[in-house]
């Protein structure tokens, strides 16, 4: 459980392949979008760009990189060492059969249940097998202005990622995701927390509103990534839970513009 985040020193290594010169091993079908979307989550927070710097001093993220270990060791699609789908047991995870979703269960529940602990966000991800683009799922509320505000995070994830669709976007209540962690802590948390699910494809995005599609690469992942960490500063901004000071950015060699890793890259290969 990653909690604390400090200036980075290095990339965070995530398992994604191996990094043997003239060698790449598939560890986990399912976790080749996941594990470099959230590297790029985890490398933005950890750096000097101006606008991490600012989440992490307003902000405490609590991150765990992997649930299911054992089924990525094994090379699994989706099921645990044990043949569970992890993400339809939030309801009553077993200690013994489900540790890591018991594990983290427990620590959401004591999170909120900590009068001093604001728990606003929790955010599943997961890749996509059939879909194009970055998308969420999230959930459906009786009160209709819980409703709304749970829209606007994914709303400024579009405007910020182009990879990124709003209009594959949904929101539901289907039965057959019942013991999803969306849904299960969508119900349980109160109408400050927001709850969804993450989806990034297999395959590829569309830019612009065109048809053609784009192969996603492993930095491009990394590029949603860090998007998804810019947009907590736009959200909280919003609701003026960040003051609305002035960001500094980066000192910028001749032609170029800063990137959202807090590197420089030439002009036109800017952050969207």
């Amino acid at each position: 459980m990653l909690t604390k985040f400090w200036p980075r020193a290095g990339a965070v290594s995530l398992p994604f392949w191996s990094s043997q010169p003239g060698q790449k091993i598939d560890l986990h079908s399912r976790c080749k979008p996941q594990s470099p979307t959230l590297r790029g989550i985890i490398d933005f927070l950890i750096s000097q760009h101006p606008i991490a710097r600012v989440l992490r001093e307003h902000l405490v993220f609590k991150i765990a990189p992997m649930l299911n270990p054992d089924g990525v060791y094994l090379g699994n699609y989706r099921c645990s060492l044990m043949g569970f789908d992890l993400n339809r047991h939030w309801l009553d995870p077993s200690p013994w059969a489900h540790p890591t979703l018991h594990g983290v269960k427990q620590l959401i529940i004591q999170m909120y249940n900590d009068p001093k602990t604001s728990l606003e966000f929790y955010i599943d991800i997961h890749a996509h097998s059939t879909m194009m683009n970055g998308f969420m799922y999230g959930n459906i509320f009786e009160d209709e202005e819980r409703f709304q505000r749970q829209a606007v995070f994914p709303k400024l994830l579009c405007q910020n990622a182009e990879d990124f669709s709003y209009s594959s976007t949904s929101f539901n209540r289907d039965a057959v995701k019942a013991g999803t962690g969306r849904r299960f802590l969508g119900g349980l948390l109160d109408h400050t927390s927001y709850c969804y699910t993450l989806e990034v494809s297999f395959y590829s995005y569309t830019i612009g509103g065109t048809t053609a599609a784009v192969p996603y690469t492993e930095e491009a992942y990394m590029k949603l990534g860090r998007n998804v960490a810019r947009t907590f500063l736009d959200y909280y901004r919003l609701n003026a839970m960040v003051e609305k000071v002035a960001i500094p950015m980066p000192r910028l060699r001749p032609g170029a513009e800063p990137e959202a890793s807090g590197e420089m890259r030439p002009a036109g290969d800017t952050e969207s």
